[in-house]
């Protein structure tokens, strides 16, 4: 009997890649290039981990059990997800709508799409893959501060204005995505934009980036760039700090910060493109 769904969406992300979808059962037939493509990932990233992410990370890495040699299935993701804090992943073609990320994240549902860079293109990719959401970010994902702190933002994004979003962009960029966090054990990475990165795994503890106390406030008011190693983190105190803000007026803080206005960015701009002809 042939699936009803195709093989690959008929939405193509901006760099060409396609999504794979499931078929009847949700089940994901990842060719052998995609899961040879996760090995050299994992194998990788694996080897870096240790004394550079929090315990945090690892405990919910050891909890999902991925597999090293092959891409998982996104149910043996919820199982364990669910029974930790009640979230599982969702499925998406590739890049999607604000609207649809912030109602996917409230209702305690991470977005997962379903393709993964090719080998060309190990190092660095724009768009996130399988491999950073399920990797980089789906073993905080057990912890319940930062499960907390994750559905409320999504909660806050879902009803805020389109120039708030803006502001709420860099304070997911400076936690989720690329945050610090200090432990007893000395200085170590939550966010899975570097934890999924080789080279910003090893930049982002180095005397090269500048590192300053978490503050909201002043989170929000950072600009980034999301085509370089960052020049800038910010520092947790402990990572019950966040299930701490996402008790607090949030929001408020995104207004005061609008207020106040941005930082002057720590690099240069983007080059721009050169005009077709």
């Amino acid at each position: 009997m042939t699936s009803s769904h195709p093989t690959l969406s008929d939405v193509a992300s901006k760099t060409g890649y396609r999504a794979r979808l499931p078929d009847d059962n949700g089940f994901i037939d990842w060719p052998d290039q995609d899961n040879a493509t996760w090995q050299t990932l994992m194998q990788r990233q694996l080897g870096m981990l240790e004394g550079r992410v929090c315990q945090e990370y690892l405990d919910g890495l050891e909890r999902l059990a991925l597999p090293v040699d092959r891409i998982p299935q996104l149910a043996d993701i919820d199982r364990v997800l669910h029974a930790a804090t009640g979230w599982q992943t969702a499925q998406v073609p590739a890049l999607i709508p604000f609207d649809t990320f912030f109602e996917l994240l409230a209702n305690r549902r991470f977005p997962v799409a379903t393709f993964i860079r090719t080998p060309e293109e190990l190092d660095y990719l724009k768009e996130p893959d399988i491999f950073h959401e399920i990797f980089g970010h789906c073993p905080m994902l057990t912890n319940p501060a930062f499960a907390e702190f994750t559905a409320t933002y999504g909660r806050l994004g879902l009803a805020a204005e389109p120039k708030e979003r803006v502001y709420l962009a860099r304070l997911y960029w400076m936690t989720v995505e690329f945050g610090l966090v200090d432990t007893p054990a000395g200085r170590r990475i939550y966010g899975g934009g570097i934890i999924s990165s080789p080279k910003e795994t090893l930049h982002a503890l180095s005397d090269v980036p500048e590192h300053f106390p978490f503050d909201p406030i002043e989170a929000l008011r950072t600009p980034y760039r999301i085509d370089i190693l960052q020049p800038l983190y910010y520092v947790l105190d402990d990572l019950s700090r966040l299930h701490e803000l996402s008790q607090q007026d949030i929001m408020g803080m995104v207004h005061r910060a609008m207020e106040l206005g941005l930082h002057e960015p720590r690099f240069e701009p983007a080059p721009k493109k050169a005009a077709k002809a």
